[in-house]
């Protein structure tokens, strides 16, 4: 049996979606090297509504190495970059 993963809630003082996925942004960005952060399973969602999770990466595998950098509901290829990340 494999020992559960711990998930860390970090509330934010941001009131809108766009804002909250461009903080989420900064945060792979800026934190990406640390292994123990798993940001291609990154949800946001509402202080009163945190059951209802908005999915940010669509983080597919690649072929090759790595997984998809895209929106999750990206249209076309999935790629290794940000582009039309929209936000």
């Amino acid at each position: 049996m494999t020992s559960p993963r711990w998930i860390i809630h970090l509330p934010t003082t941001l009131t809108s979606l766009d804002e909250a996925i461009t903080l989420a942004v900064a945060l792979r960005d800026s934190l990406g090297h640390v292994t123990a952060i798993d940001f291609g399973e990154t949800t946001l969602s509402e202080e009163d509504r945190q059951l209802l999770r908005t999915r940010i990466w669509c983080d597919a595998r690649l072929d090759g190495a790595g997984r998809c950098r895209r929106r999750d509901d990206h249209g076309g290829a999935c790629g290794a970059t940000d582009e039309g990340l929209g936000r």
